[in-house]
């Protein structure tokens, strides 16, 4: 069960990776990435979110002006007068030339000038319609992204001192206590709601020394925080009187003390249940008395001015009644609710648990955010010379593979950036530019078994060298057999037969979809790849598609450039066939109503408006808004003639 639900240790070292070496590469002169939150501790669950930190480099925050010895940056200091604790205010002082970007975020109280959270968040809030504010971070309106921006304290901080010398125990380590004081703190811009002076306080962060702590944790640990998070989530939040009580940074703080307390020892497979038992009790004891201290700042009780009063009494009736079924209180979550007690504890097969994993993934927001994390990035070769830094000097196997994945990622993204019809500099430097994109799009076929392969076909279809790109459009389309895997599909029994063959056991999650996974194309806005019958789909943003509806589009506009009349309407039909079957079509409107956009395209192509008007039509129905079809703009067009 709880392989369905954490995924094995192999699969959370994964996805620790995953995103380590994403933020790595993600972040520049100007900031750095974090992924926070569960997802960049190990954990993706049902309704997970990516929470996304900013830190601003050119900007640092100090204690005391003397330890500020950067010149380069900008330093504000921390004052903690009349601030409750785990909080402070950002004052600027007179000693320091700010930047306009600073003087515009800052409000003024008592004569001194403070650094305002309220004010920096609203002004991120401009940028976009689609956004909203939600606690510290800008969020999207479909609940799937938390960024926040956020500013650091290189040195360890007075309010948590007494952390360093609190536990005595095992737990954490000297060596994990070194690492998590060597980094310091973070602030982000949110403060205690309802006090006068909320729009100017920072919330303190520990944020970074939180998942060294979360990634010592024994499989066992993990399973408890993530069981936890499913009753809260799946349970508790579904009664309306408890629905904003309680958050998953309490669970966190509760397993966080009680592993301070016992030995490391305890946490074991076996124990998994009085463990648990153990956590859910504790949680119980912090609502009763209202109390839940910050781990790092005891002096912060999370639950001031929270639980109490008469929805303590709710919530803590709930609990009770939750704790008297035992650990099965968790079988009220409808993920948990179909699982026998057997299957906690029960062997599982190694081709199993791989299937597992990769069932997973396959459903997982990793592989998505992985693919179009580029999107944004700035494309230069700073970011390529990182990646070939990690492969090349890692003694990590495991880093090298995910860091050639990376590499295959940003590889299409650089080729599409790099138009090859400028002359002005003369015939070689447009050779130079044609073997560069080339090259680079020869490193962008090892992250899927499909789309870097059409990406290429797609190079030569622009380069004009129409027999190359069939050559290698007929190789791709011979990769899409039955048993390859897609982004959100459900396995068949021809894939789990497949993933029992011993070739797949041993081989990492990378390795993996170089062989196996068909992902879409993913064409970025005013891509120079694209074929020009498809320039208005990125007219306006980045363009997916199916691998296999565009490897057949592409082959016909191939054979239509040779005047290969004969070998259109074959393409026609097959792709007719691909569409009407969903044959590696992603369950989605957006992909269903695209391939019939595609379908349009080719009748209009060869002549047939009739059909094609047919086809727009269809994908319209599928995906009537304006702004994320382009047949509703080519019906337009072809009834205005």
């Amino acid at each position: 069960m709880c392989h369905n639900i954490v995924g094995s240790e192999n699969y959370v070292k994964n996805l620790r990776l995953m995103n380590a070496g994403r933020d790595d590469l993600y972040s520049d002169t100007d900031s750095t990435f974090i992924t926070s939150g569960s997802f960049g501790e190990g954990l993706e669950m049902r309704g997970s979110d990516l929470d996304m930190m900013y830190v601003i480099k050119n900007m640092e925050v100090y204690e005391d002006i003397k330890t500020a010895y950067n010149s380069n940056v900008q330093y504000v200091l921390m004052e903690t007068d009349d601030v409750k604790p785990g909080f402070t205010q950002l004052l600027l002082v007179q000693e320091q030339v700010y930047s306009q970007f600073l003087c515009q975020r800052c409000e003024e109280h008592n004569g001194k000038h403070y650094f305002s959270s309220a004010i920096l968040k609203q002004k991120f809030m401009c940028n976009t319609d689609s956004t909203v504010i939600h606690g510290p971070c800008i969020s999207d309106k479909g609940g799937n992204f938390d960024n926040a921006i956020c500013f650091h304290c290189r040195t360890w901080i007075s309010q948590a001192s007494q952390w360093i010398t609190r536990s005595n125990s095992s737990w954490p380590s000297y060596n994990v206590k070194q690492s998590i004081i060597k980094h310091g703190v973070l602030f982000v811009p949110i403060g205690v709601k309802g006090l006068p002076k909320e729009n100017i306080e920072w919330r303190i962060s520990f944020s970074v020394g939180e998942k060294f702590l979360i990634n010592t944790f024994t499989h066992t640990q993990l399973m408890c925080y993530a069981l936890l998070k499913v009753l809260l989530k799946d349970v508790i939040t579904t009664y309306t009187e408890c629905e904003d009580l309680l958050c998953s940074y309490f669970l966190k703080t509760i397993i966080f003390w009680i592993s301070e307390e016992l030995p490391q020892s305890i946490w074991k497979p076996e124990n998994l249940i009085p463990c648990f038992m153990r956590c859910f009790s504790r949680l119980i004891y912090s609502v009763e008395y209202s109390v839940c201290l910050h781990y790092f700042i005891p002096e912060n009780n999370m639950f001031e001015n929270k639980i109490e009063g008469r929805v303590r009494e709710i919530l803590l009736e709930k609990l009770y009644t939750l704790h008297s079924y035992g650990w099965r209180c968790i079988l009220f979550s409808n993920q948990l609710s179909n699982f026998h007690v057997s299957m906690w504890m029960d062997h599982i097969e190694p081709h199993t648990l791989h299937t597992i994993e990769v069932v997973k993934t396959l459903h997982s927001k990793l592989l998505w955010f992985t693919i179009n994390v580029y999107s944004s990035t700035k494309c230069n070769t700073n970011t390529s010379t990182k990646i070939i830094h990690q492969i090349v000097f890692s003694d990590n196997s495991s880093l090298k593979y995910v860091s050639t994945y990376y590499m295959s990622v940003w590889g299409s993204k650089y080729a599409q950036s790099a138009p090859l019809n400028s002359t002005r500099r003369g015939n070689k430097h447009q050779y130079r530019q044609y073997k560069s994109c080339l090259c680079t799009l020869l490193q962008n076929i090892y992250h899927d078994a499909v789309s870097g392969w059409l990406m290429l076909a797609s190079f030569f279809y622009k380069s004009k060298q129409y027999s190359k790109a069939l050559h290698i459009i007929a190789y791709s389309i011979l990769k899409c057999s039955p048993e390859k895997l897609q982004i959100l599909m459900d396995l068949s029994d021809i894939h789990y037969q497949t993933l029992k063959l011993k070739l797949f056991q041993n081989i990492s999650i990378v390795q993996l979809w170089k062989i196996m996974l068909i992902d879409r194309m993913n064409f970025l806005r005013n891509s120079w790849l694209i074929p020009n019958e498809l320039q208005m789909e990125v007219e306006n943003g980045a363009y997916h598609i199916s691998s296999k509806v565009y490897a057949y589009f592409l082959k016909l506009l191939c054979h239509y450039q040779l005047n290969n009349a004969r070998q259109c309407q074959d393409c026609l039909h097959t792709l007719q066939n691909v569409i009407s079957e969903n044959n590696f079509i992603e369950n989605s409107k957006q992909s269903h109503s695209r391939a019939y956009t595609i379908l349009g395209i080719v009748f209009q192509l060869l002549g047939d408006n009739e059909s094609a008007r047919q086809a727009f039509m269809q994908s319209v129905e599928i995906e009537p808004d304006c702004s994320l079809n382009t047949s509703v703009k080519r019906l337009t067009l072809m009834n205005s003639f």
